[in-house]
């Protein structure tokens, strides 16, 4: 299952991305997506997770949360994305 995650203050890194998500099941990628030119963070990634019912769960318990101050928006990714 492909989540969105938006809002992420821009020093919000992979790693601790992986961490919030990791806790509710099996991450299979995860990525902050960066500005090519500059090499910082756009406010935004997706990951993937393997079963679908922890990608449900991950989306409930996270969205809304409030990451580094910020509170981040999490859905399922459309399939285009």
């Amino acid at each position: 299952m492909k989540i969105l995650v938006r809002n992420l203050d821009r020093s919000v890194t992979d790693a601790e991305v992986l961490e919030l998500f990791k806790q509710y099941g099996k991450v299979e990628s995860c990525v902050v997506v960066k500005d090519e030119a500059t090499g910082k963070s756009k406010g935004f990634g997706f990951v993937e997770m393997t079963n679908p019912r922890e990608g449900v769960k991950a989306i409930k318990g996270l969205n809304t949360l409030r990451v580094k101050g910020v509170g981040i928006r999490v859905k399922a990714a459309d399939d285009k994305a």
